[in-house]
């Protein structure tokens, strides 16, 4: 474990960002490894294993609503060194995800078929949906169990050998693929089967690998079968700070879902376009997402041990950190959208579309980048129904005018992405409105350390 309540605190947010950015690099390079096989095997491809997104937000808001609660909860117990209350959160929070993992993955499962057939521009995307959703379901679920291991060790500080673990499954992941996919050595291809086969294989060798690394004997957290007893009070503290963060990803897949619809009578060259592009988001987003998962912990742990101004230092170091490396990436994209989108599939219905979907949206990465952290100090000081209002209120003023928009004759993609970009600007002013009365109100505004008396002579 790493106390987080002593030294710099912007060199606690690098650290842990540094280890956190380094397993998400390698988690995007298998987004993005995935992403070029599956280009390899046409639009229709694309846009189906793309349909796997939205679900894949779900199952982020749902982890979240978890996770978030017990990274709160731990940190904040670590900072007052009650290792025992954070034992039984971890225990807790296990059994709650693996619950909630068995119903998502019975549900989506069942609805599969129905899904994708409801959303795909086509017949055959529809069917290339389904068979990555047969295996990537069953994928989904062990999320639930890994994220939990995973925010545990966040809220410890312990970020080393989680993340060779975290490594080594994502490089198992790129291996497998391509293999399977093409029926590499096997001479069976499984096409967009053999993507999800592969991502299922790898993410229960990380799941038993944290189970081992939870077992060891100095571990901090141990699984205890006597606290496995549902503890309804402690969920309901847990689902309290975590539901609304959950809700923000949920809102995202609600986002994810009006595009898709929006953009459905444009074919699958957009609907193909509109994937991509997003992958390429979420990997350009990884430096700014790392340095706001770090700032959660620290943010945690210093206000469970009531250091009011290190959590204003913490929010201030972190967003400027956030607000660097996103201007950087808004220039990538302005000077460079073509060729990231031609690197994964070259048609060039799909270029054009994804192209200037990266063009115009790259207009709120510097916004985003701060919403991500002020939502974390938010996730840390155990509060999260502020952020959530502000993502309720930009997913209305986007929703409400892109679709009124797209009922219009002569309507255009490019401007659902300019309403896009908009609600977002708006959602930064409320959230850092709403996190500035939150510090008001929860953070004593400590006194600076008097000068030492002179010794009596």
């Amino acid at each position: 474990m790493k106390d987080l309540t002593r030294g710099p605190v912007g060199r606690h947010v690098v650290s842990l960002a540094a280890f956190i950015a380094l397993t998400m690099i390698f988690q995007t390079l298998y987004f993005l490894a995935d992403l070029y096989f599956v280009g390899r095997l046409g639009k229709e491809a694309v846009a189906g294993v793309s349909l796997a997104g939205n679900l894949m937000f779900i199952v982020l808001a749902l982890t979240q609503s978890m996770s978030v609660g017990a990274t709160s909860l731990i940190s904040q117990s670590f900072g007052r060194k009650d290792r025992a209350q954070a034992q039984l959160v971890f225990n807790q929070a296990m059994v709650l995800s693996n619950v909630a993992g068995i119903v998502f993955g019975l549900l989506f499962f069942a609805v599969r078929g129905v899904y994708a057939r409801r959303l795909a521009a086509d017949a055959v995307t529809a069917a290339l949906g389904i068979q990555y959703l047969t295996w990537f379901v069953p994928a989904l679920f062990l999320q639930f169990p890994l994220v939990i291991m995973g925010a545990a060790l966040r809220a410890m500080g312990d970020m080393k050998l989680p993340t060779v673990i975290q490594v080594a499954t994502v490089l198992l992941n790129i291996v497998l693929a391509p293999v399977l996919m093409f029926g590499w050595g096997t001479g069976r291809p499984l096409g967009v089967a053999g993507a999800a086969i592969a991502s299922l294989v790898a993410i229960g060798v990380g799941c038993v690998a944290f189970v081992l690394y939870f077992l060891r004997p100095a571990s901090p957290l141990r699984f205890d079968s006597t606290e496995w007893t549902p503890q309804p009070r402690l969920w309901g503290a847990m689902l309290r700070i975590g539901l609304p963060a959950g809700g923000e990803f949920a809102l995202m897949s609600v986002y994810m879902v009006l595009v898709y619809d929006i953009i459905r009578p444009f074919g699958s060259a957009a609907q193909a376009g509109f994937g991509i592009g997003i992958r390429v988001v979420q990997a350009l987003f990884l430096p700014t997402v790392a340095i706001a998962f770090a700032a959660a912990p620290v943010a945690g742990q210093n206000f469970g041990a009531g250091l009011g101004v290190r959590v204003r230092q913490t929010f201030y170091s972190a967003a400027a950190m956030s607000a660097a490396i996103m201007f950087v990436l808004t220039l990538l994209c302005e000077i460079a959208p073509t060729g990231m989108i031609r690197f994964f599939n070259a048609d060039p219905g799909v270029v054009a579309f994804g192209s200037e979907y990266l063009r115009i949206i790259c207009w709120n990465f510097l916004a985003s980048g701060i919403v991500f952290v002020s939502s974390s100090v938010f996730q840390g000081m155990g509060n999260t129904l502020p952020p959530l209002a502000a993502s309720a209120l930009r997913l209305l003023l986007f929703a409400l005018p892109a679709y009124a928009i797209s009922r219009q004759p002569g309507f255009q993609l490019r401007q659902v992405w300019y309403i896009s970009v908009a609600s977002v600007t708006v959602q930064l002013v409320v959230n850092l409105w709403l996190l500035h009365r939150e510090f008001g109100r929860k953070l004593a505004r400590e006194a600076p350390p008097t000068a030492q008396p002179a010794a009596a002579t």
